[in-house]
């Protein structure tokens, strides 16, 4: 093992420290930016100046060692400014997307699409979305994940098999859309 293997696993093992994350995916649909843009309105001209507010007023009362509401709000905020601060660097870099490609019939981003498990026969519906909008409630997938990764370039009729935590699943794709329909 060399050097900065062995660090890297020390560190793993007997501290907070964690490697950074892999760099995700900059595409984002129209709608996702949308979102995230009014997100980081709202963090900033709403929901700031209010805990600004508070935490001032807590702050006031006191003794801050023993204040609940002045370390709660203390949090907050520093929850909030982390949250405005990677939207700020990250809106910039997104590319947004929201044209169908060419081959509208080949699974890409921003398509919605049906598969059918082999194994068991269950059909999902999915979107593969850019990875700061994903929503497993709705079947917003990431192009990143593993599924979207197999599916991508696949159309109505054609097969593929991903390795997800389960283990190794096989889908048959059903159907292929890029609208709201």
């Amino acid at each position: 093992m060399r050097r900065n293997e062995a660090v890297a696993s020390y560190h793993a093992r007997m501290s907070r420290w964690r490697p950074p994350p892999p760099h995700s995916t900059a595409i984002i649909t129209r709608d996702g930016y949308e979102r995230l843009r009014v997100e980081l309105d709202e963090l900033w001209k709403r929901k700031r100046p209010e805990v600004v507010a508070a935490l001032a007023a807590a702050a006031a009362e006191g003794d801050r060692s023993e204040n609940a509401e002045y370390t709660y709000r203390k949090k907050q905020l520093g929850e909030i400014d982390r949250r405005v601060r990677y939207l700020s660097k990250r809106l910039p870099s997104l590319k947004i997307v929201d044209q169908a490609p060419s081959d509208a019939t080949l699974v890409f981003f921003g398509a919605r699409f049906e598969i059918k498990d082999e194994a068991s026969g269950d059909i999902a519906r999915y979107r593969i979305v850019g990875p700061d909008e994903t929503n497993a409630k709705s079947g917003a997938i990431s192009i990143d994940s593993p599924l979207a990764r197999a599916a991508l370039r696949k159309r109505v009729g054609d097969a593929f098999e991903t390795e997800l935590p389960t283990g190794t699943a096989r889908y048959a794709v059903l159907s292929v859309r890029y609208t709201d329909d």
